[in-house]
C-alpha cells in the first residue's frame, strides 16, 4: 500500500540550523528520496509563494499566502510503498522535520 508522509515544518527551524546540521539533515532527506520504496517527492517553495484559491458564487478568487495561518506550514512530501501502517510510521520517523519541532502526518494514497 502507498502512504503519503506529509511534511510540516515550524517557520525558521531550519534557518536555526547550523551550517553542519543542515547539511547532515539534508543527507537525510536525501537518503529517504534514494530509497527503493519512495515512488515520489517533493519539497515546496516557502509559503510566501502560495496562492489560495477558492470559488464562491462562481467566481474564482485568489488569496495570496497560504489558507491558513499555523506554527507548522506544509513544506514537502514523500510517497511510498509500504507494507503496512508501521513502516510508514517508521519511514516517517526518520524525517528531519519530525525531531526539529514539526511533525509528519501519515496518510494511505487512494490508488486508482
Amino acid at each position: 500500500m502507498k502512504y503519503a508522509l506529509l511534511i510540516y515544518a515550524k517557520p525558521g527551524s531550519w534557518e536555526s540550523l547550523s551550517e553542519q546540521e543542515r547539511q547532515a539533515a539534508q543527507g537525510e532527506y536525501m537518503a529517504l528520496s534514494d530509497d527503493p520504496r519512495c515512488t515520489a517527492s517533493a519539497q515546496l517553495q516557502p509559503i510566501e509563494t502560495a496562492t489560495t484559491v477558492r470559488v464562491q458564487d462562481g467566481k474564482t478568487l485568489t488569496t495570496d499566502g497560504p489558507f491558513a495561518d499555523t506554527k507548522e506550514v506544509f513544506g514537502g512530501y514523500y510517497v511510498f510503498d509500504a507494507h503496512n501502517l508501521d513502516d510508514a510510521i517508521e519511514l516517517a520517523g526518520r524525517v528531519p522535520a519530525a525531531r526539529m519541532h514539526g511533525c509528519v502526518e501519515v496518510r494511505p494514497v487512494v490508488e486508482q
